[in-house]
């Protein structure tokens, strides 16, 4: 399967290449329906959501492609990221991918200084179709790789889950040499037989919910139906810096709790201008509460942070606020 003119070249000398030896499906593909799935954290899929779910909204209008996330308890088996499904053609695809990676990168900049702020990406994708993208001797991903000039690694079969029959496909580097490497990817899947080009949910582990005793929120962000598209269907849209106490009822059927965050960190969890702890606030419902500076837990140098509402709200705000601490302490190492 053929193409030229691929918008995501990663530079003149790739463009050229990719003139004469064009990869893109043909265009009858095109007009096969198809998908792709890849993992967020929570946080992240609340910002792919939006408040309202607005985000998530003018992005299936954008793009004409249909965007589903797992809900919030749904993990990746192994993991503590949600998955995100993309359905349509393949360029609603492709530019349904552009805008989520685009508004993730945003994120990411305003909340370091680091001026090479980076996402990455991990692709979901069946064990048998994981094949095809190696090819032989590792000859296909040897040339995604120096074609897209992007990092791409595809992690072991994992038989610690019974059941589980795809792996993940990590790919690093600046924005347009994801986009480049996606995009050969995502050919080569529409090429392959055994891909399953129609998935009705994110998350097809029926064997992997949530803990036990753990009940789903009740908040609308957490459903995977964001409204109408332009198109006019509806889509079903800290590493030993945390300290915990119990959680505690009150009357009203509202629990509190107080974690303790690492002074140093607490700046990820707010972001600029408070925008982060808004979004973790809308996104889980509870209310989120930081003492001051100066103000911490006993024989520590770690903040109080008291979250309040229901139990499911409580459990989504913290798993939100450890992402932001997580990742704030891998990027200080």
């Amino acid at each position: 399967m053929e193409n030229s003119g691929s918008p995501y070249a990663s530079s003149p000398e790739n463009a050229a290449r990719r003139s004469e030896q064009p990869r893109s499906p043909e265009e009858e593909d095109k007009e096969k329906p198809t998908q792709v799935r890849f993992l967020v954290s929570n946080t992240a899929a609340g910002c792919i959501i939006g408040k309202g779910g607005q985000t998530i909204n003018e992005f299936q209008s954008e793009s004409g492609a249909r965007i589903q996330l797992s809900r919030s308890h749904e993990f990746f088996p192994g993991t503590s990221d949600r998955i995100i499904l993309i359905s349509g053609f393949y360029d609603d695809i492709m530019k349904a991918i552009e805008l989520i990676l685009r508004k993730l990168l945003d994120e990411a900049a305003e909340e370091t200084t680091d001026s090479e702020a980076r996402t990455k990406v991990r692709l979901v994708v069946p064990n048998s179709s994981c094949g095809g993208i190696i090819g032989k001797g590792g000859s296909t991903i040897k040339a995604f790789i120096e074609d897209s000039n992007a990092g791409i690694k595809i992690s072991p079969q994992d038989n610690n889950y019974a059941g589980l029959h795809d792996r993940l496909v990590t790919i690093t580097g600046p924005f347009d040499r994801q986009m480049h490497a996606i995009d050969l990817i995502l050919n080569k899947l529409m090429d392959d037989v055994h891909y399953p080009h129609n998935l009705s949910t994110p998350f097809p582990y029926p064997g992997y919910g949530p803990p036990m005793g753990y009940m789903a929120p009740s908040s609308p962000y957490n459903s995977t139906n964001y409204g109408n598209s332009g198109h006019g269907g509806r889509y079903p849209g800290n590493k030993g810096n945390v300290m915990r106490s119990p959680a505690s009822s009150n009357q009203e059927g509202n629990d509190s709790k107080t974690i303790g965050v690492a002074d140093e960190h607490i700046g990820a969890v707010v972001g600029r201008s408070g925008r982060t702890i808004t979004e973790i606030s809308q996104v889980s419902g509870a209310r989120i509460k930081i003492s001051d500076r100066g103000d911490f837990i006993a024989g520590t140098t770690d903040r109080k942070v008291t979250i309040t509402g229901t139990t499911d709200a409580v459990h989504t705000a913290e798993t939100m606020i450890m992402q932001r601490v997580q990742a704030s302490s891998e990027r200080d190492n």
